[in-house]
């Protein structure tokens, strides 16, 4: 989803590097939150996902909504997996709206580490969540808080 007005335009998204720095817009409302400690519970989480994208659909007749749909399920389930894999537990989800748009935070208890985004990999070596995650979503960013470190993303048409 890359534009010109993009703040990521002109960066070369596949090259090793961190992840900007800066808080989500405000402007979106809490729709649904889950507790993932184990990949075993990724499964819920995209269902609960997909669940609640498919039940604001019909308040939103947009038919983009179905790619909007899989593409917050598939980051979901990789920002989560990283929260489990390289976080300190409990991962916490939250999906926000604002009108089609949605607002996907992953929150974790590690503040020593910040995510970063790894370059071209062979493939099956993984590090690519970060990445999926920027090419789907309309902005990403992280932050931390006294407790917690939370990485968004921003996706909808």
């Amino acid at each position: 989803m890359i534009s010109p007005s993009d703040p990521f335009a002109g960066e070369d998204r596949d090259r090793d590097g961190g992840l900007r720095s800066s808080h989500p817009p405000s402007r979106f409302v809490p729709v649904h939150r889950w507790v993932v400690d184990t990949v075993a519970q990724l499964h819920d989480l995209r269902e609960g996902v997909r669940r609640e994208i498919n039940a604001r659909a019909v308040q939103h007749p947009d038919r983009r909504l179905d790619r909007v749909a899989h593409d917050l399920v598939l980051v979901a389930s990789e920002l989560a997996t990283n929260g489990i894999r390289h976080g300190r537990p409990p991962t916490i989800v939250e999906l926000l709206q604002d009108g089609a748009r949605f607002l996907l935070t992953v929150a974790d208890h590690d503040l020593s580490s910040e995510p970063r985004i790894v370059g071209d990999r062979p493939p099956g070596q993984g590090g690519f969540g970060l990445q999926i995650a920027r090419r789907l979503s309309r902005d990403v960013g992280w932050y931390r808080t006294d407790t917690v470190k939370v990485i968004w993303a921003e996706i909808g048409p």
